[in-house]
């Protein structure tokens, strides 16, 4: 599988077919144009998402902006797409057992009711909700590791939100005895759930699923939609006309030579 880089996310060029045979171990991330942005400035999340072992596109505006950039990619495989695409793909293997680790009280255990019952097992054998700002408690998160642990589960599915999520995965991956594939899913969970209902597939398919979300929780993703897309865009075409600068490149140097960076496959910059 080959990768193409926007901005200073690498990004693999693959389909979800081939993602879901090549995905037996390792961490997956799903970019948007939301980790674009918050990739310029925060190092910690950079650092996490150069070690993560796949990395999909999440949005269809980076999918479209991919073209506009000389380097189409093959497909947007966004986290609310993967998971439900690997559950299913997996509902007749015994050895993939899902832990799922994220939203409020009562809906990854209602995701969790759900998905066993449209795949006829317990493939998610625990959940647990953490409470607000668990990641800066580390006595909480040794806890849920702990917690982890101590379950059948092979396979971490997390989603409380970028850059936490990520950072999670990032700082504690080591410390997971039996889990060998870890995912950051954002609202997944909650979709899952039936606690939020996602875009119709023709409006994702048009790249407005934003547009969607932002109508359905204006107050909480203003922000992030009105205020860094534009960010993204004028990033985007000084990439197109050669003049973007990455603001981490001594890091991402200084992540090669410590080994702390996985290129999978050949890198094709855009």
């Amino acid at each position: 599988m080959s990768r193409v880089k926007v901005l200073n996310a690498v990004i693999d060029d693959v389909s979800m077919a081939e993602l879901l045979e090549s995905l037996t171990r390792g961490v997956v991330f799903t970019p948007n144009v939301d980790h674009l942005v918050k990739l310029q400035s925060d190092q910690e999340f950079f650092e996490a998402y150069h070690s993560a072992d796949f990395k999909t596109c999440d949005s269809k505006i980076l999918f479209y902006v991919s073209r506009l950039l000389g380097m189409p990619l093959k497909e947007k495989i966004s986290g609310s797409d993967l998971f439900p695409a690997f559950y299913w793909h997996h509902r007749h293997n015994p050895d993939i057992k899902i832990f799922l680790l994220g939203a409020r009280e009562g809906v990854a255990a209602e995701a969790q009711r759900l998905i066993n019952a449209k795949t006829g097992r317990n493939i998610i054998v625990e959940v647990h909700s953490p409470s607000f700002g668990f990641e800066q408690d580390e006595e909480e998160c040794l806890r849920i590791i702990d917690m982890i642990n101590q379950s059948d589960a092979n396979v971490l599915a997390v989603g409380v939100g970028a850059p936490k999520q990520e950072k999670f995965i990032y700082k504690y991956k080591s410390k997971f005895k039996k889990i060998k594939i870890f995912m950051a899913v954002g609202a997944t969970l909650d979709f899952e759930a039936g606690n939020i209902k996602r875009s119709p597939k023709w409006v994702s398919e048009m790249g407005l699923e934003w547009l969607y979300r932002l109508l359905s929780e204006p107050r909480r993703l203003w922000k992030r939609y009105l205020l860094e897309g534009p960010q993204f865009f004028w990033l985007a075409i000084l990439q197109k006309l050669n003049l973007y600068t990455d603001p981490f490149k001594e890091v991402e140097a200084s992540l090669k030579n410590k080994g702390n960076y996985n290129p999978l496959s050949k890198l094709m910059d855009i």
